[in-house]
């Protein structure tokens, strides 16, 4: 008799994680479901225990063994430590990012290795095609719910030890296949906001990291129109968040177009900033999924769900990498990662300077 493969899923208390869990059991997998337990502040109110309570009973319903991963010191260090001293540093971070690359295929893949195990699955809107050259990551089939921007930091030996059972699914059909198989999640809202901690007021929650003093918003002409939380909380592109004084402008939106968090000012707009056809994007910390890229033309992504544009790869010098515009598209913000695609395939990407 030939041994199942063991398989550990990452079971978040989701629906998407526990359709991944149900699809791996179908197709034979011995399947492992294990929660990941990760860092939280003391003064966030956190629902953990409940989301943690909502795995386990996935994982009775579907008869599979239910472990927990203790994550806590690789999110604390690579995930919040990180997003803190992105926000002093006057960068935008992306958490979501750094928690695939440390905590659910860093932390997690160590945890089963040591458990013996050579898979994980998450329930990830993204897919893992396995060729004679090695793993390229697409995106999901699911547009409004590719997850693929977020996993640009993958590698060949990550990607060799990854399944993806759900990024070949929309999500109503996840939904639907949940609730015909009874399983407790399948009604329960999407998570949102930054990963494990959900939704939290990025102002109240620096606060507690950053002495953050109100300042003051200026116009495009250096005119005083407002008042700011302080300048460290801001991302270019934002339009909410201050407040605006000048009757004359109140009733439309205003964009942030720039910050000085030495001087804790920021600037705002009417028109929404772009980057121009022509302009640069240099990139930093690169990642290429299968090799350098060989085409000189290529799909970007600065932002998640954002409409991808097109670039040329004009430069390319040890960790560094220089793109160039070729059609007018939203201002980047620097700490974001801008990712390239190929087609629907992730190529990999880098950290906006």
């Amino acid at each position: 008799m030939v041994e199942k493969e063991t398989v550990f899923v990452g079971l978040s208390g989701g629906v998407d994680s526990s359709v991944a869990a149900l699809r791996l059991k179908q197709s034979g997998y011995n399947v492992v479901g294990v929660f990941i337990k990760v860092w939280h502040p003391d003064f966030l109110v956190c629902n953990w225990e409940q989301e943690r309570l909502d795995a386990m009973q996935v994982a009775a319903h579907l008869g599979i063994p239910f472990l927990t991963c203790d994550a806590v010191n690789a999110y604390k260090d690579d995930v919040a430590d990180y997003f803190i001293q992105s926000y002093k540093e006057g960068r935008t971070p992306n958490p979501d990012v750094m928690c695939n690359q440390y905590v659910k295929f860093g932390a997690f893949l160590d945890f089963a290795k040591a458990h013996g195990v050579h898979k994980i699955a998450t329930g990830h809107y993204a897919q893992n095609i396995s060729t004679d050259t090695g793993f390229v990551l697409k995106r999901g089939v699911d547009s409004n719910k590719d997850q693929s921007y977020f996993l640009w930091t993958l590698n060949q030996e990550q990607l060799s030890h990854v399944l993806l059972p759900v990024g070949n699914s929309t999500k109503d059909v996840i939904r639907r296949e949940a609730a015909n198989a009874g399983i407790p999640t399948a009604t329960k809202k999407d998570s949102q906001g930054v990963c494990f901690l959900g939704h939290i007021d990025i102002p109240d929650f620096l606060s507690h990291y950053i002495d953050l003093q109100p300042g003051i918003v200026y116009d495009e002409h250096g005119k005083e129109i407002g008042e700011h939380k302080g300048a460290f909380v801001y991302t270019i592109g934002q339009r909410h968040g201050f407040t605006i004084n000048s009757k004359e402008s109140e009733r439309l939106p205003h964009y942030v177009i720039q910050k000085d968090v030495e001087k804790n000012t920021i600037t705002v707009s009417t028109e929404f900033p772009h980057a121009k056809k022509d302009s640069t994007i240099e990139l930093h910390t690169l990642n290429w999924i299968p090799d350098v890229p060989t085409k000189q033309v290529n799909l970007a992504q600065t932002r998640y769900r954002q409409t991808p544009f097109s670039v040329e790869l004009a430069g390319l010098q040890d960790d560094m990498a220089t793109l160039t515009i070729v059609d007018s598209t939203e201002t980047p913000a620097s700490g974001q990662s801008c990712v390239l695609y190929d087609g629907e395939n992730c190529i990999g990407g880098g950290m906006i300077a």
